[in-house]
């Protein structure tokens, strides 16, 4: 980021930032394992510490994350500017129904810079979340507890980073580089590179964010129920991308999903994208309207 793209203009990064979550998820999409399992298998594995907070809340990445910011947009992001949200949402029922949908549950950190040229203002965005990532993205295929920086340039177009990110040797590994870049720097002289923060960008809050959202809600089986829910979307300026109700019988076939109870259907909605303000004051009125029952998860999709 510093070097190879200096002569560049990044304008965004994808980023599978910490290898502990992505092997829970892995082990969640590929065993069908719920969370507190996968997580006891990595710390297991020595992938996760005795206390995985700061992996599974986001903590890390966030970290991870605003330095990657601060290097591709040359400007100071600290970890306080990066909306965070962790995997302890994410349900097993959650990674199931990603698979029926062409997608697999990762957490992503996303570092993206806004021209203000749609409806979001200009600046830097910088969060952590759990998001669908389409199937068909390199990202989707990052398994066990590997990391991958994906990047989009202005010139060099698409770049990925590939390694692992969680474990003793590939850890030692990075310290003593740090260890043997410090050394050289005191034998021969020199110093690493300063800090550039020339462009003094604005950081952006979250609410600004553009994103889309996949919605699963429990409703009533009945005539008019999606139309009240799209004018609810529609009226928030936030519109569909894609519906999908699944049948009783593929309900039953969607192995690791729960089926609603007689009466209730499934509607799984996919919006286009949006400011993340108008999508969250879409789903809270959606949540209120008389004949849906629940919302029974809500996941942003990423790398589409």
């Amino acid at each position: 980021m510093r070097e190879s793209l200096a002569g560049d203009h990044v304008r965004r990064v994808l980023g599978i930032l910490n290898g502990t979550t992505n092997y829970v998820l892995d082990q969640m999409t590929t065993t069908g394992a719920d969370l507190a399992d996968a997580v006891a298998e990595a710390q297991h594995l020595g992938f996760a510490e005795a206390d995985p907070t700061a992996d599974v809340e986001g903590y890390d990445a966030a970290a991870k994350a605003a330095i990657l910011a601060s290097l591709a947009f040359h400007t100071r992001v600290s970890i306080e500017d990066v909306a965070r949200e962790g995997i302890m949402s994410v349900t097993a029922d959650d990674v199931a129904w990603a698979a029926q949908t062409g997608h697999v549950i990762k957490l992503l950190a996303i570092a993206e810079l806004r021209d203000g040229s749609d409806t979001a203002r200009a600046g830097v965005s910088v969060r952590v979340h759990p998001a669908l990532v389409p199937t068909v993205h390199p990202l989707a295929n990052v398994r066990g507890s590997f990391n991958a920086i994906f990047v989009e340039a202005e010139s060099a177009g698409e770049l990925m980073f590939y390694g692992r990110g969680a474990g003793g040797a590939p850890t030692a590994s990075a310290v003593v580089g740090d260890v043997v870049s410090a050394a050289r720097h005191r034998v021969l002289g020199g110093k690493g590179p300063e800090e550039s923060t020339y462009a003094e960008r604005p950081i952006l809050p979250p609410s600004a964010a553009v994103t889309r959202y996949q919605m699963r809600l429990d409703v009533e089986d009945r005539p008019g129920v999606l139309a009240q829910v799209a004018l609810a979307l529609a009226e928030h300026g936030v519109s569909i991308e894609a519906v999908r109700q699944p049948s009783a019988p593929e309900a039953e076939a969607a192995e690791g999903t729960q089926v609603p109870p007689r009466g209730v259907a499934q509607l799984v909605i996919t919006t286009h994208t949006a400011p993340e303000s108008a999508l969250a004051a879409t789903v809270e009125v959606v949540a209120g309207l008389e004949p849906v029952r629940t919302v029974t998860s809500v996941l942003r999709v990423e790398g589409a």
